[in-house]
């Protein structure tokens, strides 16, 4: 069941109109044809989807949807796990009255689609994860723990990930204002909890990749230093039927950074048959 509405704009960028799930969740839809549900990382909105929701929206039905606590979506509980948003991803399925859809998610979104294909694969059609992590090392586990208990003191950190995740190109700029913008838009515990449950669940549904035997990719950027290339070739080597892709001279947020990269990507990844030969 959906109700249907009009989101007034919530940030200085153009804001796509948004319908509301009853399970609390919004989203924005475009197209016709087989399903394609898109969710973001942490920090972002689903917005940081708008390059591929114009291309890809030509030939699928693209919905993309507010992570609970961004947006304009309803929180999930405080300190709930990967598992608790992979439950609302299948609730988000059940509101919208998709049985099986391809899924794919950005950074926080790729774990969640990780998890989506791990626990009912028998709805997923195809998976994508771009910048998706995938069993940190001790180091970078230890990094991503600090910031993840630092919000609680000192807040959403607007700064770090845009340095982080953006070279400091021209070409990257407005993606990088973009991207500080929603950013600076999150609820501090909103935030909190997502990033909580990204730091803690690489590794909760990183042993599942050999059964998930639909078309799997992997994407990411040559120079992501935490969804790492490194990260997307092991997880495309333990799925039957997973493929990864790097972009080269991009970071974290490619599909803003480099759109017809992969959007072209993508499109490939869609037109695969679900079923081997």
């Amino acid at each position: 069941m959906v109700v249907a509405t009009t989101s007034e704009p919530t940030t200085s960028a153009p804001s796509l109109r948004r319908q509301y799930a009853r399970n609390g969740a919004a989203y924005h839809e475009r197209g016709e044809g087989e399903p394609l549900l898109l969710i973001h990382g942490v920090g972002m909105r689903l917005e940081a989807w708008a390059p591929q929701i114009e291309a890809l929206g030509v030939s699928h039905r693209v919905i993309s949807v507010d992570m609970p606590g961004h947006g304009e979506s309803v929180p999930l509980a405080k300190d709930s796990s990967l598992a608790d948003f992979v439950a609302w991803f299948a609730g988000v399925l059940d509101a919208l009255r998709l049985d099986r859809v391809n899924i794919a998610g950005h950074s926080m979104g790729a774990l969640v689609c990780g998890g989506a294909a791990a626990r009912f694969p028998e709805r997923v059609r195809r998976v994508a994860l771009l910048n998706g992590v995938f069993r940190r090392d001790p180091v970078a586990k230890a990094a991503v723990m600090a910031r993840a208990a630092s919000i609680e003191e000192e807040g959403v950190d607007v700064d770090g990930p845009v340095q982080r995740w953006f070279s400091d190109d021209e070409e990257s700029r407005t993606p990088r204002l973009l991207t500080r913008r929603w950013l600076s838009l999150m609820d501090k515990d909103a935030y909190a909890t997502a990033y909580g449950a990204f730091a803690g669940g690489d590794s909760t549904y990183a042993d599942a990749w050999p059964t998930v035997t639909c078309p799997a990719l992997f994407l990411t950027g040559s120079g992501d230093p935490n969804s790492t290339p490194d990260m997307a070739r092991q997880m495309a080597a333990l799925a039957p039927r997973g493929i990864a892709h790097i972009v080269e001279g991009h970071r974290h947020m490619v599909n803003l950074t480099a759109p017809e990269a992969v959007n072209a990507l993508m499109r490939t990844w869609l037109a695969t048959p679900e079923t081997s030969s």
